[in-house]
Formats: structure tokens, sequence, C-alpha cells
């Protein structure tokens, strides 16, 4: 869909979309004032994600590990900080947090029998196009010496191939926006999930309580959906 336009008269519209989305398919029938605050909407850092096939288990140090569906990997907590801070400055840290995940530890339909899969991500400036393969592998070889000896193969996705397969995911940010001051208590703006169109409503992660909180914003938005339509009791 490329405009409301197409929907001609809905009963309600709930657009599970981010601020730039929703300028592109509605801006002509925004107030300007509204389109001006949703234009500040501020974006945050990208990811770079990795795909592996695995001829074995991941061979954690830690017994824990080999029994987690997600695994975060991050050293110290200097080292965490570190990482995470990187991306807001434009760089990406030699020693990322990564974000591991072992789907086929619990589900063998996930992989051929007596193989696995794995994925994981680490943030990255938004928009950024550099190859970070090398420096996830490391890190999660640091912790699981021989990952890299069980590598069958893997496929890598950047911000502009993220951004390209879904266009919410705006220079690779998968949460929606910056979770800064401004944006946690007016996201995107001081009207959260209603926009000034009657019977349109924002329910994505850009609005509150923000990613990662899954289901939340879409709950909320149908709720104050609900309520401005005299349905909820």
């Amino acid at each position: 869909m490329r405009s409301l336009d197409e929907l001609r008269d809905p009963d309600l519209v709930l657009c599970d979309i981010t601020p730039r989305q929703l300028l592109s398919i509605a801006g002509a029938q925004l107030p300007s004032a509204y389109c001006r605050r949703l234009e500040r909407y501020r974006y945050g850092p990208g990811i770079f994600k990795v795909d592996w096939a695995l001829s074995a288990p991941v061979p954690w140090t830690a017994t824990d590990c080999r029994r987690a569906g997600t695994v975060h990997v991050g050293g110290t907590l200097e080292e965490i900080a570190a990482s995470e801070r990187a991306p807001w400055h434009g760089s990406i840290d030699e020693r990322p947090f990564v974000l591991v995940t072992q789907p086929s530890l619990f589900d063998s339909t996930r992989a051929p029998e007596g193989r696995h899969t794995l994925w994981a991500y680490c943030h990255v400036p938004n928009g950024s196009t550099e190859d970070v393969t090398a420096r996830i592998e490391a890190q999660i070889e640091r912790f699981a010496p021989g990952f890299r000896s069980i590598i069958l193969a893997r496929h890598t996705m950047n911000t502009a191939w993220m951004e390209q397969h879904n266009e919410n995911l705006v220079g690779g940010d998968i949460v929606g926006g910056a979770m800064n001051l401004r944006q946690l208590f007016a996201r995107p703006t001081w009207r959260f999930y209603r926009t000034p169109l009657r019977k349109v409503y924002l329910c994505s992660s850009s609005t509150p309580p923000g990613g990662s909180v899954h289901g939340m914003c879409g709950w909320h938005a149908a709720r104050t959906a609900l309520a401005d339509a005299g349905l909820l009791g």
C-alpha cells in the first residue's frame, strides 16, 4: 500500500509502521505541524545479523549456555557498555555485545538430523554497511572455543538488507526508534497512538512502551481505538 486513500472508507485503521512510513502513505492528509514532529523522530542503532548452519551444537565453555535458547555474549560490564555506546558515536566495538539464539537445540525441525542452526546479531551505527561477521564470530569463539570449526555455512544481513526486507527497520533499527528521554515520553509524539486523522492509529514499536515489549504497543493502541469508538466498557 502506498497511500491511505487506497483503503477508501475503513471503519478503523491500525498502522503497524514507523513515523517515516506514516509520512509516506498519509503525509498529504496530515497537518504540517504533526508532519514536522514525525520528521524529527530519531531512529536508533541498526543491527548486523548472521545465520549459521553448524555441524554440532555450539561448544560453550559455560554448561548453562548449552541448555539456553538465547545467550547474551558480552564479557565484562565495561565491555558491554563500550559496545552499546559505540554505535551512537558512529563506530563498532572490536568486542561487540552479541545476542545469540540456538533454535535447533529445542526444535528438531530447524535443521537436518545431526546438524544445527544458529543466528546472532550485534548493534551497529544506523545505516552501516560494514561487515561485522569476523567480530561476531570471534566474540562467540572467545566463550565457545572451537566454534569456527563447526561452521558449515553462513548468511549475513547488514542494515541496508534489513531495511530492504522490511521498510519499518529504518537503517536496520529493529526496535522502532531510539529510546531517548524525549521519545520515551512522547513516542512518536504526545498523541501516542492517535493521529490527527479520524479512525487512524499507530500501533507499532514506535509507540509506548516501545520495542522489545512484545505485543503491548498493539494492545494499548487497540484499547485506545476501542475507547474512542465508545466500545470499551
